[in-house]
C-alpha cells in the first residue's frame, strides 16, 4: 500500500453536507502514514459537533479496506479547525450546557404544552432556562406565556446588534410569533424559515444558560436538519399520544434522531393524554386514546419514559390563558410536570 491508493480510495467518500469527495473538500491532512497493513491519517471537520462526523469516519475506512486492501486496519484522527471567539467579537455561539430539543412525529399530541411546562419546572428548580420556538409556521408559545404583544428589542452587546429575548417566569423566549402579525400565516420555503431560524439562537442575546429548549416543528424537514447542524444538540425528547397514528410518527422522529448521521441522545418519551380521569370519578381511569402506547414504543426501542401525563383540562385551560399549570405549585396536574424535570435534571 501506498499514499496515493488511500488518496484515490477516499475519492469515493462524499461528506453529506456538500456532496462533495473528501479529497475535494480538502478534508484530508497531508499526513498519511503506512506501517505493514497499518493506516493512519487525519480528516479535517469545522467542528467537533458535526453531525456527520461519525458516519464520514467509518465510511472512509470502509472505502481504504474496499478499494486498497481488505486486510488494512485504518486509524483515522478527527481533527477540527480552529474558530477563534475571544478575540473576534462579531462571532457569538449559544452558551448552553444543556441544549435539547422538544419533538413529535405529528402535530396535535401537546408538544408545545409539555415543552412550556418543562421549560418553567427546570426554572423553578433555581436553573437558567431559555426557550426557542422552533415551529416557523405555527408558533403558540408567546400565547402560552402570555408575551403575544411582547416585541424584542436590540441591544448592543459586543459591537454587536443582538435580539433580548423576551422574558416570562424565569424563562428567555424567542419566537417567530413575535415578529409577526398574528392573524397572518406565513408563506416560506424552507430555506427562509432555516434562515430565520438561525437568526433567533446565533443573533439573540441568550446569555449564559444551563437548559435550552427547543420546541420543533412536527415531522422531520428542513427546520430539522437545520438546527442539528447549527447546534450541538445534547438530547431531544419525544412527545407523543398513546394513539398508533401517533406513534408511528414518533418513531420516525425516534429514527432521525438516531440516525447515525445525526446520533442525538433521546433522553426520553413523554406520553401525553395518557388517560383522563373525571373530577367526579377521581378512581377512574378513561384510555381514550389508547393505553400504555408511548410506555410500551420506549420499551421496544430501550428509551426512558420520562412519564405519563393525563388529559386534564386544567393543563389545557392554563396554556390557553397563559399560565402554565406548572405554575401552580402543588397542583395535581404541575406534579407531572415536577416529576419529569427532576428525572430530566438527573439524567444531564
Amino acid at each position: 500500500m501506498y499514499p496515493k491508493q488511500i488518496i484515490d480510495a477516499l475519492r469515493h467518500v462524499r461528506y453529506p453536507g456538500t456532496g462533495k469527495d473528501l479529497i475535494e473538500s480538502g478534508m484530508l491532512e497531508d499526513d498519511v502514514r503506512i506501517s505493514g497493513f497499518d493506516v493512519h491519517f487525519s480528516l479535517i471537520f469545522d467542528k467537533d459537533t458535526d453531525p456527520f462526523l461519525k458516519s464520514v469516519i467509518r465510511a472512509a475506512e470502509v472505502a481504504v479496506q474496499t478499494y486498497v486492501d481488505s486486510n488494512a486496519t485504518v486509524h483515522i484522527h478527527p481533527k477540527f479547525r480552529q474558530v477563534q471567539h475571544t478575540e473576534d467579537p462579531t462571532e457569538r455561539s449559544l452558551q448552553a450546557k444543556h441544549i435539547i430539543a422538544v419533538h413529535s412525529g405529528k402535530g396535535g399530541v401537546g408538544k408545545s404544552t409539555v415543552a412550556a411546562n418543562l421549560a418553567i419546572a427546570l426554572a423553578q428548580r433555581g436553573l437558567r432556562v431559555g426557550i426557542l420556538d422552533a415551529d416557523i409556521h405555527g408558533p403558540s408559545l408567546p400565547k402560552m406565556f402570555h408575551t403575544e404583544d411582547c416585541r424584542p428589542y436590540a441591544v448592543e452587546e459586543n459591537g454587536r446588534s443582538l435580539i433580548q429575548p423576551i422574558e416570562q417566569y424565569g424563562i428567555r423566549m424567542l419566537s417567530i410569533g413575535f415578529f409577526v402579525d398574528a392573524d397572518q400565516g406565513l408563506i416560506w420555503r424552507g430555506g427562509m424559515a432555516s434562515n430565520a431560524i438561525k437568526q433567533l439562537i446565533n443573533d439573540a442575546a441568550w446569555g449564559e444558560l444551563d437548559y435550552f429548549l427547543i420546541d420543533l416543528p412536527p415531522g422531520t424537514a428542513d427546520v430539522h436538519l437545520t438546527l442539528l447542524q447549527t447546534l450541538p444538540l445534547t438530547g431531544a425528547i419525544v412527545v407523543t399520544t398513546p394513539q398508533p397514528v401517533a406513534l408511528t410518527d414518533a418513531r420516525k422522529g425516534i429514527s432521525m434522531f438516531r440516525n447515525e448521521k445525526v446520533n442525538v441522545p433521546i433522553l426520553g418519551i413523554i406520553e401525553n393524554m395518557a388517560w383522563f380521569t373525571p373530577a367526579e370519578l377521581p378512581q377512574n381511569k378513561y384510555y381514550i386514546f389508547g393505553k400504555d402506547g408511548g410506555k410500551d414504543l420506549a420499551a421496544e426501542l430501550s428509551v426512558p419514559l420520562l412519564g405519563q401525563i393525563p388529559l386534564v383540562q386544567s393543563i389545557r385551560e392554563s396554556g390557553d390563558n397563559g399560565a402554565p399549570i406548572v405554575l401552580q405549585k402543588g397542583h395535581p396536574a404541575a406534579v407531572y410536570f415536577d416529576n419529569i424535570a427532576a428525572r430530566i435534571e438527573e439524567t444531564q
